[in-house]
């Protein structure tokens, strides 16, 4: 009999990096293993919730504007994740600083759209665009209780071209982002990377 693995995807937006995963993995065998996931918000108006119920996902909705600080909706979060069972937890476009409340009791990476440790926080696509360097990037990290700290897990470079605007080179990141996360995310469920695609 398979062996049923959760993954929480926590989203703040559009949420294309889930309808991603969604369509890789949801619902889908790999050997022994079959795959759920789980959308997790923090805004009730994101986007991404309309995609997951494309594919009939009910988004778990925790809004963040409703707890009196970072640290009761941090708690909130990881109580809610422990009743997901969740067997990973991953951080795909979730504009959200978590707390030591949320790292010292939950295992996740998230997704960063530059080549960390350059480019930390909201703005790392305009500002690696605008850096004058050659590249950009994609990395998928580990999160600690630092900004777009944790344990560097894959990376990919993005060449920036001289005709590239910022809405191409974000296109650019996009897809990269596309081809890392759920590559990241088979590694660490130990799934056979063949089936992925």
């Amino acid at each position: 009999m398979a062996q049923t693995l959760t993954v929480a995807v926590l989203f703040s937006g559009n949420g294309t990096n889930l309808e991603n995963l969604i369509t890789r993995f949801h619902g889908r065998r790999f050997g022994d293993k079959s795959i759920r996931i789980v959308p997790v918000t923090n805004r009730p108006d994101a986007y991404g919730i309309k995609r997951a119920r494309a594919y009939g996902l009910q988004t778990v909705v925790l809004d963040h504007k409703k707890f009196e600080s970072r640290e009761s909706f941090d708690a909130a979060m990881v109580s809610k994740l422990k009743e997901l069972s969740a067997d990973l937890v991953v951080m795909a476009g979730f504009m959200r600083i978590v707390t030591e409340v949320f790292t010292s009791q939950v295992e996740a990476i998230n997704l960063h759209p530059s080549l960390l440790p350059l480019f930390k926080g909201a703005h790392a696509i305009e500002e690696s665009f605008k850096s004058g360097m050659k590249v950009g990037g994609v990395t998928v990290h580990r999160v600690d209780s630092t900004l777009d700290g944790g344990e560097i897990l894959d990376q990919m470079c993005v060449k920036i071209d001289p005709s590239d605007t910022l809405e191409s080179f974000e296109a650019k990141i996009r897809e990269a982002e596309h081809e890392i996360l759920p590559r990241t995310v088979a590694k660490l469920l130990d799934l056979p990377a063949e089936g992925i695609d």
